[in-house]
């Protein structure tokens, strides 16, 4: 049989897009490596994509970090229907070309999108070409989700909780088009059973203390001066600390007088192991770190959110009692003083509500589900989904954009009848 060609679309503006992307990847690599082919590509990489869809991975660290609340204002202000609308016909003018041609280089038998900018421009062209491949749009926020991730031209809608799923619904998105897998994470985290210790002696921390793991990047504000908190807590503990590539946190580790074992790493590709190897997690409410922290059990001391976009995360872990939201050096103390009295019980109920939350196997059940969807393939049909036929015309004419295709052999009559 001819391996079926699975084309997964993702963005760098945040870790989570990417990583999810890379979780279904290995995990159709494990459960059908022999029997389909997996490429995965960021459109906005592309050359012809416009400059503020390339940069968008610097800025969006650059306003995350510099004006949280201005990014609040236009993330909320753009979660609107007009201003929604608006931007899919940018992004499908943007776009259009881009995704036109990676589909006709690749010829996907399925497609996922771990991003939401894609969805315009990918249904304009199955309107256009009356050629539909299978579209699985996978959500990467754990509560609060903006409206443009929902479309009603995808086939599959992979969301993470049951309150993301009411939210589909409430934007359309048919009931039976959606599956409520979690956020993709490694498959490692379902693989592997070690006990702690071992995974301890592995890594080559001390087998036996109680382990906190701290994750940065660029986009952490005042880990250090949270970790400074357990640094002089007076108690046993190691210290595990990630920079996520950020050289000012990393050299700030560093150069730092520890008086508890530390471990001290700028980027590493086995998280999967670290977690599992921990007590607890230090980390901001971002939707990858969440869902891997949930998915190995840990519970979370929240010390950074970004406003808008990450606060349905933050309200995620907390309401469901997996973690706690910690904004200054005395909330850490307090909060941490809490979790280890009474021998750790606090603790102890953190971790069993984050394992209750957790969903270890999601890349797993996500790459079955677009498996599946692969194996259906691309079918010839007419569309009725978004802006009329007539009109993306109009659009993409008007801004020069080239649509014809002559790779699907359907008549230009036959579209016309069928223009709203």
């Amino acid at each position: 049989m001819e391996k079926k060609r699975i084309l997964i679309l993702t963005a760098d503006a945040g870790f989570g897009h990417r990583s999810a992307a890379n979780a279904i990847a290995a995990a159709l690599e494990l459960d059908h490596g022999e029997e389909c082919e997996v490429q995965i590509l960021n459109p906005v990489e592309d050359r012809r994509a416009p400059f503020y869809l390339r940069d968008s991975a610097s800025d969006y660290d650059r306003m995350v970090r510099s004006a949280p609340e201005l990014y609040k204002l236009g993330y909320d202000a753009s979660d609107k229907e007009i201003p929604s609308l608006l931007g899919e016909s940018v992004m499908t003018l943007a776009l259009f070309e881009i995704i036109r041609d990676m589909i006709r280089n690749e010829d996907p038998d399925a497609i996922v999108s771990t991003y939401p900018l894609y969805q315009a421009p990918l249904t304009a062209y199955f309107k256009l070409m009356g050629y539909y491949v299978p579209l699985s749009m996978v959500v990467t926020d754990l509560g609060t989700v903006h409206r443009i991730w929902f479309s009603q031209g995808v086939d599959m809608c992979m969301v993470p909780t049951p309150e993301v799923q009411t939210l589909a619904m409430n934007n359309g998105i048919a009931q039976n088009k959606i599956h409520v897998t979690g956020i993709p994470v490694s498959p490692a985290f379902s693989q592997k059973k070690h006990r702690k210790i071992d995974l301890r002696r592995k890594l080559g921390w001390e087998p036996t203390l109680p382990t906190i793991l701290a994750v940065g990047s660029r986009r952490v504000d005042q880990l250090m001066e949270t970790l400074n908190v357990l640094n002089h807590f007076g108690r046993p503990l190691q210290i595990v600390a990630v920079a996520g590539k950020d050289e000012e946190l990393y050299s700030q580790l560093k150069s730092a007088d520890w008086h508890v074992p530390t471990h001290i790493y700028d980027f590493v590709t086995d998280m999967p192991d670290l977690m599992m190897a921990s007590d607890a997690v230090i980390c901001k409410a971002g939707g990858l770190v969440v869902t891997e922290s949930l998915a190995a059990g840990l519970p979370m001391l929240l010390v950074d959110v970004i406003p808008g976009q990450e606060e349905g995360n933050r309200d995620y872990v907390v309401q469901n009692g997996a973690g706690d939201m910690v904004e200054t050096p005395m909330q850490m103390l307090e909060t941490f003083s809490h979790w280890t009295a009474n021998g750790g019980a606090l603790m102890r109920e953190r971790a069993r509500n984050a394992r209750h939350l957790g969903r270890p196997n999601s890349a797993l059940d996500v790459a079955e589900l677009v498996w599946r969807s692969a194996l259906r393939g691309p079918v010839n049909k007419r569309g009725r989904l978004g802006m009329g036929r007539s009109r993306l015309i109009d659009l993409l004419t008007k801004n020069n954009i080239p649509w014809r295709e002559t790779r699907v052999a359907i008549a230009p009559e036959t579209f016309e009848q069928f223009d709203e």
